[in-house]
């Protein structure tokens, strides 16, 4: 990447007066009138050197143009320079030092970018594997909106990882025993449901919820029941439990196929329990005994107390966690391991995570949370206890529903699947378009508008380039230097360059938006690059035509392609589809 290149050069210079040690970045400026590439190099090195930053910028542009430096800059455009991408360096402000990019590079950037998908990969996580968990939905309860966020984060992580080169193994942890199971069963066998559906399984949890909370001898009849279950010891339970297993599971994977998600392993509570009772009473160095319960005391360590083996011996979920984790290492040799929750799970993986490492201290480097926010409507959080919850399959079923009333006055072919791909747009973008730990507000509404901040709008600017190619295909080939931009009929193309310079130079940081996105597990910076290439391109596409009198502008079609291919890659990236009309 280019600005892996301006960063060896950078550091090089500095090394040369001195200050090899300095940290710096380079990152794209805010105004693009600054630059392609901006660096803070010399504030940082200034202390070291004892010198006014400002001075050292000077030097240091000295050192990066001169004779013997890296070669950055173009012969061509400055006498005396090594040839290469950068076609002017400048010191700005207090010691900051600009880039400007030659018009060649960045022409070549748009061309590398038209020529396929596979444009902005990167290796930085080159020949390493990685587990990434998420999702994690329970059966015997409703896929919740939680589960959606889950999805949508770890799904665009797994993808972001890949395009830097990692080995990804999609992994899925589902809580098939606990007493969310015996709340739902409780229910059914009183009400003598032996062959339930999933409105049937979904009613009997919220409705044992409610009685577990409210009643002492449902409680302690649900207790016992629970036992029952881990034990296997009736067969009507048994019955019952492996059909409602079953059926929640089978309902799981459709909503997996309509969000565009294959797991490699799916890890079960029910396995890992029993495992995870093992290590715990084999490390009586890290658990002891508390009031009949083995617990961890985290209190030592700057954490607090959690159970791992309840009253009763029954293995809690930091017990399940531990045989888990026991799991993943005989499925697979992975460099690091990613759980994605929601954030009110930090604490917990906090406490479980260093016991883990003191059970096991090859982990020690492995394990990562990634939290993230809560979904809120206007009545705020929703609870699946009470049963007044919008899951997340009802949120996807009204998006897709809006979505087709949307689309009803134009000829679109196979509505009902776009419309689907648009809804899961509206809500991935949602969650994956800030921080993953930031709380979002969603608004159905705007999520799905064509004209904004949303998933749409990035899928509509994508059909709006296969629409205008398709117009091209056949044109004949226009002299682009005879006629380098084409503007509307009759009006000036004064403006034009503006416009097509910067949809040109934006093009060129999609490879830094995904290895960023990629570095911090963060998507965001992704959704923030996708809206700006999108609106820049509509606004070019606005003032300027690729087609007249039946001839295309080579150069205005190649930059169509990259951006084409841009938010198409893009999109993928986010686990968003890319759908060619809407």
């Amino acid at each position: 990447m280019i600005r892996e290149s301006i960063e060896q050069a950078v550091k090089a210079a500095l090394a040369e007066l001195g200050a090899g040690d300095a940290p710096f970045v380079v990152s794209r400026p805010g105004d693009m009138a600054h630059g392609d590439y901006a660096t803070n190099a010399a504030l940082s090195a200034a202390k070291a050197l004892k010198k006014n930053p400002r001075e050292v910028a000077e030097m240091l542009v000295a050192k990066l143009t001169g004779p013997s430096a890296n070669p950055l800059t173009s012969e061509a455009k400055q006498p005396g320079l090594a040839s290469g991408p950068v076609e002017k360096i400048e010191v700005a402000g207090a010691g900051f030092i600009n880039f400007f990019l030659s018009s060649e590079t960045i022409k070549k950037e748009v061309a590398d970018a038209a020529q396929g998908e596979g444009y902005g990969a990167n290796e930085s996580y080159a020949g390493k594997t990685i587990m990434v968990e998420y999702t994690d939905p329970n059966p015997f309860k409703e896929f919740h909106i939680g589960h959606l966020m889950s999805n949508a984060i770890g799904e665009s992580i797994a993808r972001l990882l890949e395009r830097s080169g990692a080995k990804v193994l999609r992994a899925n942890y589902q809580g098939d025993v606990g007493p969310h199971v015996a709340k739902a069963l409780y229910i059914l066998l009183e009400k003598n449901i032996d062959n339930p559906s999933i409105k049937d399984i979904s009613a009997a949890y919220v409705e044992g919820a409610s009685r577990y909370e409210e009643n002492a001898e449902d409680k302690k009849a649900i207790d016992a029941l629970n036992k029952k279950i881990y034990e296997k010891s009736d067969e009507r339970v048994n019955a019952l439990y492996e059909k409602g297993r079953t059926l929640t599971l089978e309902h799981f994977e459709e909503l997996y196929k309509i969000l565009g998600t294959k797991f490699d392993f799916y890890f079960f509570e029910s396995a890992a329990a029993p495992i995870g009772v093992k290590i715990v009473h084999a490390h009586p160095d890290v658990f002891v005994e508390s009031e009949g319960a083995t617990v961890f005391k985290g209190e030592g360590y700057g954490l607090h107390t959690r159970v791992f083996l309840n009253s009763q011996g029954l293995p809690t979920y930091e017990a399940k966690e531990l045989g888990l984790m026991e799991l993943k290492k005989e499925k697979a040799e992975f460099d690091e391991s990613i759980t994605i929750t929601a954030s009110e799970q930090s604490d917990f993986f906090k406490v479980v995570y260093l016991a883990a490492k003191l059970i096991s201290p090859d982990l020690s480097d492995k394990l990562v949370h990634r939290s993230h926010g809560m979904m809120r409507f206007a009545s705020g959080k929703m609870s699946s206890r009470l049963g007044n919850v919008v899951t997340g399959e009802s949120l996807l079923r009204a998006l897709t529903d809006a979505a087709k009333e949307k689309m009803k006055e134009r000829d679109v072919a196979d509505a009902g699947a776009v419309a689907e791909r648009v809804a899961v747009a509206a809500v991935k973008y949602a969650v994956l378009k800030q921080g993953t730990g930031k709380d979002i507000v969603f608004d159905p509404e705007k999520s799905l508008s064509l004209e904004g901040d949303s998933g749409p709008y990035l899928q509509y600017a994508h059909v709006r380039a296969c629409s205008l190619l398709k117009k091209a295909d056949g044109a004949e080939d226009l002299d682009s230097e005879a006629s380098p931009l084409l503007p509307p009929a009759g009006e000036s193309k004064s403006s034009a360059p503006v416009s097509r310079q910067n949809l040109e130079r934006l093009i060129l940081h999609y490879p830094d938006a995904l290895a960023r996105a990629a570095e911090e597990l963060e998507p965001h910076h992704v959704t923030t690059y996708l809206i700006e290439l999108a609106s820049a391109f509509n606004s070019w596409y606005a003032s300027e035509r690729l087609i007249v009198d039946g001839k295309v502008s080579a150069d205005a079609l190649a930059l169509v392609k990259a951006v084409k291919n841009i938010l198409a890659s893009g999109l993928d990236a986010l686990g968003i589809a890319a759908p060619e009309q809407m």
